[in-house]
């Protein structure tokens, strides 16, 4: 007698939504025979982003804050590569993977849509070919070798003349991305230049455009006031009410007429729902999926979706933000429902209050809100450290972060520029040809010449 198929559940993303759903499921269903989880996300890694400016700071190395998949999840299956396309018709989900493109199909009978987003580049010409963005590990260090690399450029007394556009950064964006990455690395470059002898302080220009009135404005004016004060006291330029409407090789054009030159913009001022939801036929409000209070998609039994491609109610009548902290509690109300589905019991709602909101501005210095209270200064940094740090999965890499912190503490940050090209090297036949070419260039010795003596 044939074995029953199993229940195939699929989730769609490696993020905070994704990964904890995985582990939600993985507690509760993956032990049993008739139900099978896979994992799809491009990455064979969990990255945490919250901490993602620190490794473009040189303040951790980068593997600290990202976690090997396998390590965490035992019993789900997961698959790393491509998602060409969803079939929500068919019930199957087209993925691909390696250099070849392999192709394959994984049928489901539950899809989690954890997609998350991408940079939204607002249509400016340019940008997204000369723009560093903040979404990835890759994004980091680019951005941290990017700096290297520019004051290792503006270093040499021939490149006086490029050294404006070379050590000026713009960060576009004054929300916690943009804030906390300039933060970062205006610390960072201000640390290096010590090592640098033909530079000064006087040559570094940090600027920070934002098109509200006050950065972090998800703080409130309160403790965005505090956080630009403490900006521009360490040489950061705050151009608030205006925005970057033109992108060239050496600069920007901001919206007041204002032109920057740098070679080094960073793009943090807005995200777009991943492209592949735009192909699914289900209802979606500002290109993300609409899901009821139980994260189901109404029109299509068995899908659910959560975190930043989707548009979840709250009871007050508007939509949960999409931050890290509701993702992966979306995440594990998924798994339980799922489970509950399974088992014939009705799934329950997600209700979730915003715990709070931190942000670290530089020189052990912070801003944040926690259940209504307000903090500042080193009582916010050493917050927004510890609940971060429990917050990083993973003993082991807990570990790690801490003693680079403490390390911090002691020596300088890191100056090296790391490189991913592969190493010059000279096949045995290139190196003979080499020998021949060299001996065909030697003057011949005279025919005449005496013989040696014994």
């Amino acid at each position: 007698m044939a074995e029953p198929e199993p229940v195939r559940i699929v989730i769609l993303g490696g993020g905070f939504g994704g990964l904890y759903a995985a582990l939600e499921l993985e507690r509760d269903l993956a032990r049993e025979p008739g139900v099978e989880v896979t994992l799809v996300c491009r990455d064979n890694f969990h990255l945490f982003t919250p901490m993602l400016h620190e490794v473009a700071a040189s303040d951790l190395d980068f593997t600290d804050i990202v976690n090997p998949i396998r390590k965490l999840l035992r019993r789900v299956r997961l698959f790393v590569g491509e998602i060409e396309a969803i079939d929500l018709a068919s019930r199957r989900v087209h993925v691909s993977h390696g250099d070849e493109h392999h192709h394959h199909e994984l049928p489901y009978d539950h899809l989690v849509l954890a997609l998350g987003s991408i940079t939204n580049f607002a249509g400016l010409p340019g940008l997204a070919e000369r723009a560093l963005t903040m979404k990835s590990l890759g994004d980091a260090i680019l951005l941290r070798n990017r700096l290297i690399e520019n004051l290792e450029t503006a270093d040499f007394e021939c490149s006086a003349g490029l050294r404006a556009p070379l050590l000026t950064v713009v960060v576009a964006g004054g929300g916690f991305a943009g804030v906390e990455t300039l933060a970062a690395v205006n610390d960072f470059a201000r640390a290096a230049l010590r090592f640098y002898p033909h530079l000064a302080e006087k040559d570094l220009r940090m600027v920070l455009i934002h098109s509200g009135d006050v950065i972090l404005p998800e703080l409130g004016p309160g403790l965005g006031t505090y956080a630009q004060e403490k900006l521009a006291h360490r040489g950061v330029e705050l151009r608030l009410r205006s925005r970057v409407v033109a992108v060239r090789d050496d600069g920007v054009t901001l919206s007041d007429g204002t032109e920057i030159a740098t070679r080094m913009l960073v793009w943090t001022a807005g995200t777009a729902p991943n492209p592949l939801l735009a192909e699914l036929p289900c209802a979606k409000e500002r290109g993300r999926v609409r899901t009821d209070a139980c994260l189901r998609v109404p029109e299509w039994p068995g899908v659910w979706a959560l975190g930043d491609c989707a548009q979840v109610p709250d009871p007050q009548g508007g939509y949960y933000p999409p931050t890290a902290q509701h993702a992966l509690r979306q995440g594990a109300r998924v798994a339980s429902n799922i489970a509950a589905t399974l088992r014939g019991e009705p799934p329950r709602p997600f209700v979730f209050s915003t715990i709070g909101q931190l942000a670290a501005i530089g020189r052990r210095t912070g801003v944040a809100r926690i259940l209504g209270l307000q903090f500042s200064g080193f009582v916010a940094w050493w917050l927004w450290r510890t609940i971060y740090l429990a917050k990083l999965p993973r003993f082991e890499k807990k570990l790690r972060v801490m003693l680079d912190w403490t390390l911090d503490v002691v020596f300088s940050k890191d100056l090296v520029q790391f490189t991913t090209l592969r190493s010059p090297t000279v096949s045995h036949a290139e190196a003979l040809a080499r020998e021949g070419r060299d001996a065909e260039r030697m003057p011949q010795a005279s025919s005449h010449a005496p013989a040696s003596r014994p």
